[in-house]
């Protein structure tokens, strides 16, 4: 096995054991992306003298006895995160030159911990899409078949970690943005409680639905990465004051006693593709097979998620992009006749297609006279989605679905349709709209050898129990332990 092959687990070990330098492991990883990222085009900044002085400098670190879980280990950051004297586009071309005086929350702590950052990740521009083909500079290619979206908007991420260029990322998730690629790319892909992990230096999409969150190999390496980068931060007003447990502690005796809740919205959706269907029907066998209790459940209002959160989305980011104008960062335009006139061409071509039709949908909904007809009603069903997941939670510990409607479609496929492409989200939205965790871990594959992802969502800050799930159906399968042949 090369050493970019590893998990961060089974890295971390060999670290502390003196098998493998800092240094050693980084060079592998980037002797990977040189040799396969130019076909995926996972990467949209590299750091490659930046990774190896963290490296030489977490081999220092250990050599003193300060190291962590994460000392020495390359990771890649999605290019949403603020990052501190390294590029930080978004994905767009309106911050082609935008270079952060200062890390995100996040960043902060996984310098801390000793990570090295190989560089950042390509991503639908803003985080504004589903398969990554809304980048401003490339699309990325999914890892298991060139031919295919990694998903979206973290699928830069994604293929990263399925690509073994990097041992995890951090991605971000608005609607499953961390789940929905995972789930493509066969890998795992969390999204956190909202407030479990602070947003000081992510870029904002939709500020009440946004979340960072990792994407690993495996359950635990997810566990590891969360572990860093959960707690309280002062900065970050919707921040939760919450305990941080130890997510690694992933050891159970099977699923015994846990009651799983299977909703007949998911599972019996109009347009879920037969092999996505089949595979996780299989998952809640195996799930039956370790001892947990299955009930059928029901979210009444599902039906309304998407709708409801094309509304909310697009509304708050027409109000958190407004700060793009061409004057205080970014890429300005020069042919102008006048401020006003400067503010319309540096936004016009600095914001792709996709960008621009939230902006004005969000801006409509907001508008005079309109603004309780559709914001306003959205915001109403957003509290019927909350108090529907508060009464299955009665019922069951965890909830189990599908994480997207299909496997990895092609590249080109949807572009032309958004609404299409919107459902790609309508298992994964519903859980960001309120606010609970949830996680995709690897449960098959589709007849064109496609990975499938199995969905995980549980109660407000109890990423534990959800792990903990995971972890065991993770060990009872050996869907994560495939590669896709690079």
């Amino acid at each position: 096995m090369q050493a970019y092959e590893l998990t961060i687990a089974a890295a971390a070990d060999s670290l502390q054991r003196g098998e493998l330098s800092a240094l050693e492991l980084t060079r592998s990883v980037l002797e990977r992306i040189e040799a396969v990222d130019a076909r995926v085009g996972a990467y949209l900044t590299m750091d490659r003298e930046g990774a190896l002085a963290q490296a030489r400098q977490a081999d220092d670190q250990r050599a003193a006895g300060e190291a962590t879980a994460l000392t020495g280990i390359p990771l890649s950051i999605k290019d949403v995160i603020c990052t501190r004297g390294l590029r930080t586009t978004c994905g767009s071309r309106l911050l082609d030159n935008f270079i952060p005086p200062y890390d995100a929350a996040v960043m902060e702590r996984l310098r801390q911990a000793g990570a090295v950052i190989l560089g950042k990740t390509n991503m639908d521009e803003f985080a504004m899409g589903s398969s990554t083909e809304n980048s401003g500079f490339h699309a990325t290619r999914n890892p298991w078949d060139l031919e295919c979206i990694p998903g979206g908007s973290s699928g830069g991420s994604a293929a990263a970690v399925a690509a073994d260029m990097c041992l995890g990322s951090l991605g971000s998730d608005t609607g499953g943005s961390i789940r929905q690629p995972a789930s493509h790319c066969g890998i795992v892909g969390l999204k956190p409680t909202y407030g479990r992990v602070s947003r000081y230096g992510l870029v904002a999409f939709a500020s009440s639905l946004d979340q960072i969150g990792p994407l690993g190999k495996t359950v635990r390496d997810c566990a590891l990465l969360l572990n860093a980068i959960s707690g309280h931060d002062g900065r970050d007003s919707t921040s939760a004051v919450q305990p941080v447990p130890d997510f690694t502690d992933l050891n159970s005796d099977g699923l015994k006693g846990m009651r799983v809740g299977l909703p007949v919205e998911y599972h019996a959706a109009e347009g879920l593709h037969p092999d996505v269907r089949q595979a996780v029907a299989a998952a809640v066998k195996t799930v039956e097979g370790l001892g947990a209790e299955t009930v059928e459940i029901s979210l009444p209002h599902t039906e309304y998620g998407v709708a409801a959160y094309y509304i909310i989305a697009p509304s708050e980011a027409s109000s958190n992009l407004a700060r793009y104008d061409g004057v205080r960062f970014g890429v300005r335009s020069r042919d102008h006749a006048g401020m006003i006139d400067m503010f319309r061409r540096t936004r016009s071509a600095g914001f792709g297609a996709e960008v621009q039709r939230r902006i004005i949908l969000g801006t409509y909904a907001l508008s005079a006279g309109y603004y309780d007809a559709y914001y306003g009603k959205a915001s109403q069903v957003r509290t019927r989605i909350v108090e529907d997941f508060a009464r299955a939670f009665e019922r069951c510990d965890v909830i189990l679905s599908p994480v997207a409607p299909s496997p990895a479609f092609a590249i080109g496929e949807k572009t032309d349709d958004p609404l299409t492409m919107y459902l790609s989200d309508v298992f994964t939205l519903c859980a960001n709209l309120a606010g609970i965790p949830g996680i995709s871990v690897p449960c098959g594959f589709s007849s064109a050898g496609r990975p499938i992802g199995l969905q995980i969502m549980g109660r407000h800050f109890d990423e534990s129990r959800l792990l903990q799930t995971a972890y065991q159906f993770e060990q009872a399968t050996d869907f994560h332990t495939r590669k896709p042949g690079l």
